[in-house]
C-alpha cells in the first residue's frame, strides 16, 4: 500500500457502504493513512472482496456482513468492534440506497426500504458510535448527503427525502455533541460514478441519454470518481478539519454552483 502521511494513524475507522463505491475509496485512503477498518455491507459477495483486497495491501480490516437498519445487528456490530479494537474514531456512514421513483409510482415498502438504508441506518450507526466516541471525548463522523437534496430531482422522492434527512441529522448531531469533542460533518457528493449511480442509470428506458443529462449538469463536464469524494471525507474524518463541524462539503463537480 502506498504510504500516506499518517493523518489517521493509529484510529479505528468504521465504514458501512465499504464493500463499493464511495465507501470502499474512502476505506483504502484511510488505510494509507494509518486507520485500522471495520467494513459493513449487506452484499457478503462484495465485502469478502473488499476485504481480501485491502489486506493483501497491508490494511488490518475487519469485515461485517449485515443491514445498517437493523437496530439489532448495529447493537451487535458494535459489540464486534469494540472486542476487537476497543474504541471507534471515525464513522463513515456511506451505506446508500436508491429505487428511483416519483411519488405516486412509489410504494410504502420502497419508501420504507430507501428510508431505512439511508437516515434510519445512518442514525443508528451515528447512535451506536457515540457511545465509545463520548467515552474518548473525541471522534469524527461523517455522514454521506446527496447534491440532490438541496437541487431536487425527478422520480426519485424516497432517496431525495432520505438525503435531506441525513442533513438534517448532521446539523442537529454536531450541535448536540460539539462540546464532548465529537465533529459531525456531512459530505454532499455529486454525480459519482459508483455502482449505485450505474443502477440508477440502468432503470432509465435511454440509460446513455441519461447518463449525457447527469454529466451536462456538471460545469465540471463529467461524472465524479469515488477516489475524489474519498479525498473529502478524508479532510472531514482528521485534525486537518478540526474546527470543522455541522458543516456540508459539496464535492460535487458544480452541481449547486450551476
Amino acid at each position: 500500500m502506498t504510504p500516506g502521511k499518517d493523518r489517521l494513524a493509529g484510529q479505528i475507522a468504521v465504514i458501512t457502504g465499504g464493500a463499493s463505491g464511495i465507501g470502499l475509496a474512502s476505506a483504502s485512503l484511510f488505510a494509507q493513512e494509518g486507520a485500522a477498518l471495520v467494513l459493513i455491507d449487506r452484499n457478503a459477495d462484495e465485502l469478502a472482496m473488499a476485504g481480501d483486497a485491502l489486506q493483501r495491501e497491508g490494511a488490518t480490516v475487519l469485515t461485517l456482513q449485515g443491514d445498517v437498519g437493523d437496530e439489532t445487528t448495529v447493537e451487535a456490530h458494535l459489540a464486534a468492534i469494540l472486542a476487537r479494537f476497543g474504541k471507534v474514531d471515525v464513522l463513515l456512514a456511506a451505506a446508500g440506497f436508491s429505487m428511483g421513483t416519483a411519488t405516486p409510482d412509489t410504494t410504502l415498502e420502497a419508501w420504507n426500504a430507501v428510508i431505512r438504508t439511508n437516515l434510519t441506518g445512518s442514525f443508528l450507526w451515528c447512535r451506536a458510535v457515540l457511545g465509545p466516541m463520548r467515552a474518548a471525548r473525541s471522534g469524527s463522523i461523517i455522514l454521506v448527503g446527496s447534491q440532490l437534496a438541496f437541487a431536487g430531482g425527478r422520480a426519485n422522492v424516497a432517496y431525495l427525502a432520505s438525503k435531506g434527512g441525513v442533513v438534517s441529522l448532521m446539523q442537529a448531531l454536531a450541535v448536540d455533541h460539539a462540546t464532548e469533542g465529537i465533529r459531525v460533518n456531512a459530505v454532499i457528493p455529486g454525480a459519482i460514478d459508483t455502482p449505485l449511480l450505474r443502477r440508477s442509470f440502468g432503470r432509465s428506458p435511454d440509460p446513455a441519454a441519461a447518463k449525457a443529462r447527469s454529466v451536462a449538469r456538471h460545469p465540471l463536464g463529467r461524472l465524479g470518481l469515488p477516489e475524489e469524494v474519498a479525498k473529502a471525507v478524508l479532510f472531514l474524518a482528521g485534525s486537518d478539519s478540526s474546527f470543522t463541524t455541522g458543516s456540508c462539503l459539496r464535492a460535487d463537480g458544480g452541481w449547486l454552483a450551476g
